[in-house]
């Protein structure tokens, strides 16, 4: 595969998030409403598409929780699929519950849905009390270490060093910007402001592919790789070959985050990823 350019998504490709932000939008919903779902079933929210920021994915958790209590029938699988169908993201999950639940039943999840609520209970598990005074500038109410202290590094440093060496590297994120910096400081990677993408520079989010495009216009850019652990990022690929005829643009998946194994691969596939490998430190010997 062609490539002057690399861009990386951080979560599950530079660094494993399954004990961090995984596990911080479980935690969130069952401290603020005393049940959640299984940790795996977040799988099926990012496969839905338009779940690029975690916030909006804990907001829907608690939407599901919360209409479960009114009688909602459909089932994680059913409720993801009709949230795809329907465009992805938080809206779409709205829409689906809207349609289920009855005027009264719906008024009563929308009072008891607080999701600034749920946003700084999932910064104070995430962050811990140090970091979140820090970042958040607040008192926290939880006495935590912060479950980002526990993201295991994916990324090789000799991988780290090769790609640096033969080709340009950015980085396209849904982490705000504080949080990017934390991670690619434990990788060891310098990465500029000019060549990276993070929540706070990029309102749309994955898959919009303008960040993706602007990278690659920066980088004045021929053929661009960029690496994901998500459906959308495989799908941020697709939408900026068809937003910019003149570049070549290949999403590749990895089977560190979410998708995994035999199925992870197949979906990534079905999407129409240009290659999967079973990690980022595979990649040197795809752009050979």
């Amino acid at each position: 595969m062609d490539a002057d350019t690399v861009v990386l998504d951080i979560d599950g490709v530079l660094v494993d998030v399954a004990g961090s932000y995984r596990r911080a939008i479980v935690e969130s919903v069952e401290r603020v409403y005393g049940e959640t779902i299984a940790q795996p079933a977040i799988q099926q929210f990012k496969d839905a598409g338009g779940f690029n920021n975690d916030w909006e994915l804990t907001d829907a958790v608690a939407l599901y929780v919360l209409a479960g209590r009114e009688g909602f029938p459909l089932s994680i699988e059913t409720f993801t699929d009709r949230i795809a169908e329907s465009g992805g993201g938080l809206g779409a999950a709205r829409s689906v519950v809207d349609d289920e639940l009855d005027p009264a039943e719906r008024e009563r999840v929308l009072d008891a849905w607080d999701r600034e609520r749920l946003r700084d209970v999932f910064q104070q598990l995430y962050l811990g009390s140090e970091l979140y005074r820090e970042i958040e500038g607040g008192s926290p109410e939880l006495q935590t270490e912060g479950y980002i202290h526990d993201e295991p590094v994916l990324l090789d440093p000799e991988v780290r060093d090769e790609l640096l060496e033969r080709f340009d590297v950015g980085v396209l994120t849904g982490r705000p910007a504080a949080e990017a910096d934390i991670a690619l400081d434990r990788v060891g990677l310098d990465i500029s402001d000019e060549h990276r993408f993070t929540m706070d520079d990029w309102e749309a989010g994955k898959p919009d592919p303008d960040a993706l495009v602007t990278l690659a216009e920066r980088f004045d850019s021929g053929s661009i790789v960029f690496v994901g652990d998500t459906l959308d990022d495989v799908r941020t690929a697709t939408n900026a070959a068809e937003a910019d005829a003149s570049r070549t643009y290949h999403g590749v998946g990895v089977l560190t985050g979410g998708l995994t194994g035999k199925e992870g691969r197949r979906k990534y596939e079905r999407e129409g990823a240009s290659a999967v490998l079973d990690s980022v430190n595979d990649l040197p010997d795809l752009l050979e």
